[in-house]
């Protein structure tokens, strides 16, 4: 007899899903559409995102940031899911864009985005790079290094606004990877240094300092560190514009907490209440915490695996989409989408051939077989992000779904995209090198 679900883990799998998902009979279904549909109408791997949910998400920290500092802008982190069709989603609803190179920049003027609303980003921007922005009339650079000062007066023939990039030697809870506000971190100026910089831009005639940015990391899961990087760039001075960076973390499990949305917005613009002029232009740029929860990834299994001490389920992905897992030691939760709940404990694996492309290290899965759908949450951050063609994976679809339709925004990559970059090469060459 086929074990029936447990109601109760069931319901703590749908929390990490897209809010609203549910299970018809036994099926997921997210943004109304059931999960086998969507793998057998778009393939897998495939990512898949849940529009409403991501709308709602940027409203929330939209309305929530205003509510509580009206001269505000959310700026969303693009780095965590470069999109067009996320460009557009955010644009519509009235964010601004962080931008962390030309690719970057690119895709978010092909959305229809307003270049006046973004912030570029990056601790080693090339002169092309640069020209990119100033001609596209990019609102906001960040100087990262003295370097970035020379190269923008010379190229700029008017006058950009600028914000020096301040290093607040704040030490947060995350991954080494992606703490960024330590004082050895590549990004950014010490005080001293960012004190030189301000007084360099002050009397520049082709730089306008608008203020200060501060980011101490990604997937943080207290709110101090936020608070303490505020109070540090308070130090420097008065300025007009202070950008306090992102770094809020997603829920992955359903054991973790992370502190909502509400919540870091009480604490960081308490810190700003306490440490800023009132007067000042408060930027923020969530990334991860703003897209990671909207999607999910489906994967079809391959092969299942019984050994005496360990037993696999091998799916056609893995850490070609999805290197969270194997650069950050990222924690993840799966279920069979065509058959939600908890069974046998396996470990998630992948197609490619490393030991460390694995998924999940250990998760219960209901009866899995071969050729049913693993639908895997919380994936929308970073994963298509470092997608890559390792072992000649061809890198997932996106496709957005929202009250039960399905439209495909970025079509799978194929074999002929694998070649497309190759030119010719003489026979002659190939013969003298025989």
């Amino acid at each position: 007899m086929t074990p029936q679900p447990d109601n109760q883990a069931t319901a703590e799998l749908l929390e990490l899903f897209a809010t609203g998902a549910s299970v018809d009979g036994e099926e997921l279904v997210v943004g109304g559409c059931h999960a086998s549909e969507l793998a057998a109408s778009f393939g897998t791997p495939s990512l898949i995102i849940d529009e409403g949910a991501l709308r709602a998400r940027a409203r929330r920290y939209r309305d929530g940031l205003a509510s509580r500092w009206p001269n505000s802008q959310v700026v969303w982190a693009s780095k965590s899911l470069p999109c067009t069709a996320l460009y557009r989603v955010m644009h519509e609803e009235g964010l601004g864009i962080d931008v962390a190179g030309g690719g970057e920049l690119v895709m978010a003027l092909s959305a229809g985005a307003d270049p006046a609303t973004f912030v570029l980003h990056g601790n080693a921007k090339t002169d092309r790079e640069l020209e990119m922005a100033v001609a596209a009339g990019v609102g906001t650079v960040v100087i990262d290094n003295f370097d970035d000062i020379d190269r923008l007066e010379r190229m700029v023939p008017d006058v950009q606004a600028v914000l020096v990039r301040v290093m607040p030697s704040v030490n947060a809870a995350t991954h080494d990877a992606i703490s960024t506000g330590h004082s050895n971190s590549k990004f950014g100026l010490s005080l001293s240094d960012a004190k030189r910089a301000i007084e360099r831009l002050r009397s520049s005639d082709r730089l306008r300092l608008d203020g200060l940015h501060v980011h101490v990391g990604s997937q943080i899961l207290d709110t101090e560190p936020f608070t303490r990087a505020v109070e540090a760039i308070a130090s420097l001075g008065e300025f007009r514009v202070y950008d306090l960076g992102g770094g809020l973390g997603a829920r992955y499990t359903h054991d973790m907490r992370v502190p909502p949305v509400e919540e870091y917005l009480d604490a960081l613009v308490g810190a700003a209440h306490e440490h800023l002029p009132a007067s000042a232009r408060i930027l923020i740029e969530p990334g991860r915490s703003m897209v990671a929860e909207a999607a999910m990834t489906l994967y079809s299994v391959v092969t299942v695996k019984r050994g005496a001490t360990r037993s696999f389920v091998a799916v056609d992905g893995g850490m070609g989409d999805n290197l969270e897992v194997s650069l950050y030691g990222q924690a993840f939760d799966a279920t069979v989408a065509n058959r939600v709940g908890r069974g046998e404990t396996f470990s998630l694996v992948g197609r490619h051939c490393e030991s460390g492309d694995q998924l999940i290290e250990s998760v219960a899965l209901r009866e899995p077989r071969i050729g049913d759908v693993i639908a895997v949450p919380v994936t929308g951050a970073y994963c298509m992000t470092m997608a890559n063609n390792y072992n000649g994976a061809l890198r997932p679809p996106i496709v957005m779904v929202h009250n039960g339709v399905a439209n495909l925004v970025q079509r799978r990559e194929t074999y002929d995209d694998l070649l497309s970059r190759d030119v010719a090469w003489p026979q002659s060459r190939r013969r003298s090198n025989d």
